[in-house]
């Protein structure tokens, strides 16, 4: 048994086991691609492909517990002890279309004719039960070496699929491996081709590159190779400012999403346009609204800091609620951690707005933790409450007066008790009908 040191161990037995049935039929059979390639850079491997002489419908004999999920591409997915594992037949592909996909594929007996397909040396990789290696484009030297070379000729690889070009970047970065020099050549060379590829897939391999641990090495890739100019929602390096994201790497676990916000501000993106890149891009909603958000913060603080008059502490205190209630607890904490990680002075503003920045700064996390209530719900009378108490039909008043009682007593001025709260209902009524 090939001892795996990055691989569950039960994964490990139960895909040795498809393996060996196979191999006990005749077949040739070998983990494959990511699998090998992780095992060797001692990255935890999460999942094990498996490929085969063995044709697709051969292996569906084989093998009870099995769903035929891409039959024509030879691959079927294999469930054993729990664990699921693609297996896919030795192939060649010809005759690509849209710059991502094969027109055809033909089936193979050779190992070596189906790594030929793959991209890049490093993913080009195959083992068999006894940890043989099949290793035909020195994908081993290639990572002992840290490098990133493609399978034969680059112009040919990238030309086949666009995206992995995008997937040359997000391996380097994520490695901090180099691009040998003519693997770097067709990347530049063939970056037109993107414009073909869909953003989801471009959203992926992104995401995945900003996620790492070196997401400035990616980046600083990006900006040299203009990869990003060519793609169907595209992105101009010209207008990012590089010194503000020179602490992006701080930002990890479960704050790495905010990485996106932290480059959108570099960016000079205002809440809206972000809002539509992001759209473009794919992202989910819950994803975007929380990279967003950030923005919105930052562009009510400075609508708040860059009036004319100088505001008192208390007049801070309370824009800095108004804007919790407005953006929400989540990215309010999110503005606050980015703060620490940007350089000070960066936005170039006057003195005065600056200090009084400042001060939002080292206060608004106790201002935050003094809030009472974020939301009319928590509020201590209903709609329909004031509504009987002032005989009045609803409308667009009611909406105004329920915001105005959250806001006030948001920011203390108004006891979250139903006593306080009807108060406030009649004088504000009384007024508006004086």
């Amino acid at each position: 048994m090939v001892q795996w040191t990055q691989v569950e161990r039960e994964m490990a037995k139960q895909s040795e086991n498809v393996l060996t049935k196979l191999n006990e039929r005749g077949y040739q059979a070998y983990w494959v691609g990511g699998c090998v390639r992780d095992e060797l850079l001692g990255r935890v491997v999460d999942d094990m492909d498996i490929t085969t002489s063995a044709s697709p419908q051969q292996v569906m004999e084989l093998f009870d517990d099995c769903i035929p999920t891409g039959l024509q591409h030879g691959t079927v997915t294999v469930r054993s002890g729990g664990y699921y594992f693609e297996v896919t037949t030795f192939r060649t592909e010809s005759e690509y279309q849209d710059n991502r996909r094969p027109a055809t594929v033909q089936f193979v007996q050779d190992i070596k004719e189906d790594l030929e397909r793959r991209d890049f040396t490093m993913n080009a990789l195959a083992m068999d039960v006894t940890g043989t290696m099949v290793d035909p484009f020195g994908g081993q030297t290639d990572i002992k070496e840290e490098r990133v070379r493609c399978v034969g000729s680059a112009m040919e690889r990238f030309g086949e699929d666009a995206l992995r070009m995008l997937r040359c970047v997000r391996f380097a970065s994520v490695f901090n491996f180099k691009i040998v020099h003519n693997t770097w050549k067709g990347l530049v060379r063939q970056g037109d081709l993107l414009q073909h590829i869909a953003m989801e897939r471009v959203r992926t391999e992104m995401v995945k590159m900003m996620s790492g641990p070196h997401p400035l090495r990616g980046l600083g890739l990006l900006d040299r190779s203009k990869a990003l100019a060519h793609i169907k929602a595209p992105v101009s390096s010209a207008r990012f400012n590089k010194t503000l994201l020179s602490n992006l790497e701080q930002l990890s676990g479960e704050h790495v999403l905010l990485r996106w916000s932290l480059l959108l501000i570099a960016g000079g993106y205002s809440k809206d346009e972000a809002d539509v890149l992001l759209r473009q891009w794919t992202f989910s909603n819950e994803h975007r609204s929380r990279i967003t958000g950030v923005l919105q913060v930052e562009q009510l603080v400075q609508a708040s800091i860059q009036e004319l008059e100088q505001k008192d502490i208390t007049s801070l205190r309370t824009d800095w609620i108004v804007t919790v209630l407005t953006c929400g607890v989540q990215a309010a904490d999110d503005w606050l951690r980015l703060q620490s990680l940007l350089p000070a002075g960066w936005r170039d503003q006057l003195d005065q707005a600056e200090s009084q920045l400042v001060l939002v700064q080292e206060h608004a996390a106790e201002w935050s933790q003094s809030i009472p209530v974020h939301d009319l719900k928590e509020l201590d009378i209903t709609g329909e409450q004031v509504l009987q108490m002032v005989q009045r039909k609803g409308g667009p008043w009611l909406g105004q007066l329920m915001k105005h009682l959250l806001k006030e007593t948001a920011i203390g001025n108004i006891a979250n008790q139903h006593e306080a709260l009807s108060a406030e209902v009649k004088r504000v009524v009384a007024d508006d009908q004086a």
